[in-house]
Formats: C-alpha cells, structure tokens, sequence
C-alpha cells in the first residue's frame, strides 16, 4: 500500500518537514524544468520566442490557475476527511472531484481554444511573436485534461499526507521534458511547438505516475457504489473549490492586464518580463511548497478538531519562509546579472530584468506569507477571505501599473507586485486571526 501520513499526531514540527522537503524538491523540479525551458528556448530559437512563450504562459495562468485552485480546493475537503478518518465520506469525496475535473477541463479547453487569438489580440501582443505564441497556446490548451488530472491526482495524495508519490512523478516527467526540448529544439527544429508537444507529454506520464500509486491505498479503492450521487458533497467541494478556483483567476486576470500594458511597451519588455516571472516563480518556491504543507496539515487537523496544532504549524511554515526570503533574497539582490543573462541575449532585456530583481530581492518576504496564512485560512474550509484577497491583488496591481507605468517605465511592474502583495497579506492575516480566536473555547489536542 501507498504510503500515507496522519497529521494529526506526533511532532508538528516533524511532519511538516517531513512532508516539505519531497513536495519541495518536487517544485524544484519542476521549476528548475521551467528555468532550463526558458533557457533552451531562449538560445534555440531566440528571444522572441522567449517572448511568444511568456505571453501564452500569461493565458495559463488564468486557465490552468483556475483548475489548480480548483483541485486544491477539493483536496481541502479530502483532507479533512481523512483527518476525520470516514472513509466512506474520503471516497465520495475523491470520486466526485474526479466528475467534476473531468466536466470543468472539457469546457475550459473549448473556451481556451476558440477564444486564444482574440485575447492574445486584446493584450497587444506584438506581431513578431503572436504565431509562435498561438501555437504554443494551441497545443498547450489542448492538453488540460492531462493538467487537471495531474493537479488532481497529486492533490489527493497530499491530502493523505503523501508527498514522496508527487515528487517521483515530477523527477520522471521533468527528465522527459527536458530531453524532448532538446530533442525537438535542437535535432528536428520545431520551435515553440516542440516545447509545447514536451511539456503536455511529460504531464501525462506525471499523471499516470500517481494514478499507480493512488491504487495501491486501499481504503480509497474505488467501486461501483462509490459514484452516486452526493448533493452533500456536490456543494461542499464547490464551495470550496470554486473560491479557491476564482482566487487564481482573479489573480491571473491582473497579471493578464499587466502583461498587456508590458507588451505594448515591445518585445524587449515582453522577454524581460517573461524571465522576471520564470524567476520570481522559482524563488517564492519554498514558500509556495510550505503553503501546500500547511493547507493539508491544517485540513487534516482541523478536520480532527486539533487547532493548537494548527497554530504550531502556521508558526513552524513562517519560520520557514523567512528563511527562504533571507536565502534566495539575497541571490536577487547579489546576483541579478548573471541571473538575466542566463536566459536573455539582448542588453536592453537584460537590464530591465536586473531592475526588477533587485527590487524583488527585499520584498519577497511578504508573498512568502501570503502563502501561509492564506493556506491556512482555506485549510479550515474558509476560502471566501483568500477570494476576496485575490481580488483586492488584481485590483491593487492594475491600478499601480496604471499610475506607475507612465512615470517609471518597466520597473513599474515590480512596484506593482510589491503593493498588491500588500493588500492580499493584510487581508488573509486578519481571517486568520479571527478564525483562530473563535476557535480558542474549542477542544484542543496538541
């Protein structure tokens, strides 16, 4: 059988490690994929390439996000099944997030497909690169079943406490996407379709990856009686997921505005601007890791009705991330040059993206907290606050970049990272609070 962790015993601060570092090395991985994408499309076919790529990346964002905080929010609910040890309700709950994937991706890929060239067109995007980013976008949007699925099937498995499962399927899959981006690069000259053909690939054999392991754990081995109908937990993983859902959409719309305003500024600021991301995803990592820690532990205890171990563990993923801040902070601010130049040719490129990691550099501390307290707030089967957070960040980031692009030029869009982080943290620190003081008079179990 599968191995899988009950979180609500033993040392808080064991588990959550315990459980960090293979989902850690996971997301390594794969954005250490991500890194190595950029860099061989970036020297294999060039900078607008780059671009064409960072662009349709900005359309996944609000797609793929969607789906992500989807799963994420019925893996919340499974997770607190399980803390609650019914299995019964775990393997309703498991069978009905699949119906539901299935029928969610289905639409989003038909929406995605019909609708790519004219969003593409209402984000300025430059004519040198809106075929490469049309094709990129074409093929990745065909494969979201293969994401959904993925993104599912590791949910559930870190609702159970499993993280090592994940972590195997991305060391197999990142390898492949790698090799085949040289392969179809390099040997068969395909351009960004090659990349796009490696990286649904590579998906798939992630999710076939966790679909063995997932039948290995017998109390969710699933039967035909398993999949009736359940309005309980129909709603239930609805609302859950869809605020969660709409929260990376949200997020994602502002991050889609801004992308047009960077566009129009030309290909150098999109290039700049797509090496900026790749990086501030692969530097916010641990944090972005401990937040997937902290919703499980939370969901598994709060579903246990343990909130001292709660707050034990909200304390142990912020130690955590201020390490990870003072670490990777200082790569930002000590190494900026080497950095761009990993990716980018062109001067002009190249120190836009300097300026941007250098502001970054002493401001990643507070995205490194929006991850845990707001993991924490949808772990406890509350995620209006972070929609709602999601929101105020979209609106923070586009009324920045309205005010601050004019007068700064490109550097405006760190600026506008930096305030909308601002309003997301306040938001979700305060729900966190609150939640946790209404639960003072609880039973607790430490």
């Amino acid at each position: 059988m599968s191995k899988t962790q009950n979180m609500t015993e033993d040392n808080v601060t064991r588990i959550i490690l315990g459980f960090f570092f293979p989902m850690l090395f996971s997301n390594a991985l794969q954005q250490i994929y991500s890194v190595a994408d950029t860099a061989i499309i970036g020297n294999g076919i060039g900078d607008n390439a780059l671009a064409a790529v960072g662009n349709a990346a900005t359309i996944s964002l609000f797609i793929i996000g969607f789906l992500q905080g989807l799963t994420n929010g019925f893996s919340v609910v499974i997770a607190q099944d399980y803390g609650a040890q019914d299995y019964k309700k775990l393997r309703s709950s498991v069978t009905l997030s699949i119906k539901l994937c299935v029928i969610f991706s289905i639409i989003l890929t038909a929406v995605s497909l019909i609708f790519l060239r004219k969003i593409f067109i209402l984000m300025r995007t430059d004519a040198l690169i809106l075929d490469d980013s049309l094709i990129y976008g074409y093929i990745v949007f065909s494969g979201l079943i293969a994401t959904t699925a993925y993104n599912m099937c590791s949910g559930i498995l870190r609702a159970l406490g499993d993280s090592k499962t994940p972590f195997m399927a991305i060391v197999v899959s990142s390898a492949v996407n790698i090799l085949l981006d040289l392969i179809f690069i390099f040997v068969f000259r395909t351009g960004v379709g090659g990349a796009a053909i490696a990286t649904v690939f590579s998906q798939m054999i992630s999710v076939f990856i966790c679909v063995i392991r997932l039948r290995k754990i017998e109390f969710i081995n699933l039967h035909k009686n398993d999949f009736y109908t359940d309005t309980e937990t129909y709603i239930k993983l609805l609302k859950n997921g869809l605020p969660m859902a709409f929260m990376n959409s949200i997020t994602a719309v502002g991050c889609i505005i801004v992308q047009s305003f960077v566009n129009d500024l030309g290909a150098d600021s999109t290039s700049a601007y797509s090496v900026c991301t790749r990086y501030l995803n692969l530097f916010m990592l641990p944090s972005v890791t401990v937040g997937f820690t902290i919703s499980a532990f939370t969901g598994q205890n709060y579903g246990a009705k343990k909130y001292n171990r709660i707050k034990a563990g909200v304390k142990t993923g912020l130690i955590i991330a201020v390490v990870s801040y003072i670490l990777l902070g200082a790569l930002m601010l000590i190494f900026p040059d080497a950095l761009a130049q990993f990716m980018l040719n062109g001067d002009t490129a190249v120190s836009y993206t300097c300026s941007y990691l250098k502001i970054l550099g002493f401001s990643l501390i507070g995205l490194n907290f929006i991850f845990i307290f707001r993991s924490a707030v949808q772990g406890m089967g509350h995620p209006v606050t972070p929609m709602l957070s999601g929101f105020a960040e979209m609106i923070l980031r586009i009324g920045a970049i309205i005010i601050l692009l004019p007068k700064i030029n490109f550097i405006a869009t760190a600026y506008a990272d930096i305030i909308a982080w601002i309003g997301a943290l306040s938001l979700n620190m305060i729900a966190y609070f609150v939640l946790m003081k209404n639960k003072n008079n609880s039973t607790n179990d430490t």
